[in-house]
């Protein structure tokens, strides 16, 4: 299992070849297994479709209900790079709004902040650049905590308050994010599906063996859709594995955003 474990971390289409391998060998085995005992199998045949129907009845149960996770774990990713771009460009307006050496200060280490956060979301399966994008992460909210903090000391009331709060959301919502990333979709369930696809290929193969053919075409076909459905499963529950990869493209705006930077217009002249 940990061989397995290993390979779908390294590469989800080995992993995808693997698993449909292993269920046409399944298939065979099964087969073969069934083919020699055809002779003594009289009535067998129609129990074994019975057997048969409920394994893949709770496969596509189980299909359906570990591909709604995986597309529910995908979405709050996707919502948490939003949520956390919003939070980070309200706390950097309130900072421009500031003004003053420590409420400038803040600003430009929010836009550094924000750059991090970025390549934190980009960033695949790298361990040790991620543990180094989490150290900078670290680094910045302490630097923007520690002005933020003096600036509440040196001038408190509302205003410093008010910014004060719209930092520590920014950063609720980062911790947030990062628990999304390195959520995963449990390893039992997954060898729970991986499970019931080879049983149930074997079971096919034991049936159509004692009814003395099989369909090897039809065979591969549907071990290739499930393969293919398991992968995709396996690629969404992952945020940083495979094709569905979570769009930065919030942070991006934000940093566009911060360019512009912020106009103080004249008043207005009395009517």
């Amino acid at each position: 299992m940990a061989i397995l474990t290993a390979i779908a971390e390294w590469s989800l289409l080995a992993f995808g070849a693997l698993l449909l391998l292993v269920q046409l060998a399944a298939h065979e085995v099964g087969h073969w297994i069934g083919y020699r005992q055809r002779p003594k199998a009289a009535g067998r045949a129609e129990s074994a479709a019975l057997v048969v129907g409920g394994i893949l009845g709770l496969l596509a149960f189980v299909l359906a209900l570990t591909l709604s996770f995986a597309s529910n774990r995908f979405n709050e990713r996707r919502a948490g790079t939003l949520a956390e771009a919003n939070a980070i460009g309200t706390a950097w307006l309130r900072a421009e709004a500031i003004g003053q050496p420590r409420g400038n200060e803040i600003a430009r280490l929010l836009e550094q902040y924000t750059q991090v956060r970025l390549d934190f979301v980009r960033t695949g399966d790298d361990p040790d650049r991620l543990a180094a994008l989490n150290q900078q992460t670290n680094t910045l909210q302490s630097a923007i905590w520690g002005h933020a903090a003096a600036l509440v000391r040196e001038q408190p009331g509302p205003v410093s308050t008010w910014l004060a709060s719209s930092i520590n959301d920014a950063f609720d919502a980062g911790t947030e994010e990062r628990f999304g990333f390195a959520f995963r979709l449990p390893s039992q369930i997954v060898w729970l599906v991986v499970g019931l696809v080879i049983l149930g290929v074997g079971a096919i193969g034991y049936q159509l063996g004692l009814k003395g053919g099989t369909v090897r075409p039809m065979i591969l076909l549907l071990t290739a859709v499930w393969t293919v459905v398991i992968v995709d499963i396996l690629d969404l529950a992952a945020g940083r594995l495979g094709r569905f990869r979570t769009d930065p493209i919030a942070y991006e705006w934000t940093l566009r955003g911060f360019k512009g930077g912020v106009t103080i217009p004249p008043p207005p002249a009395r009517q």
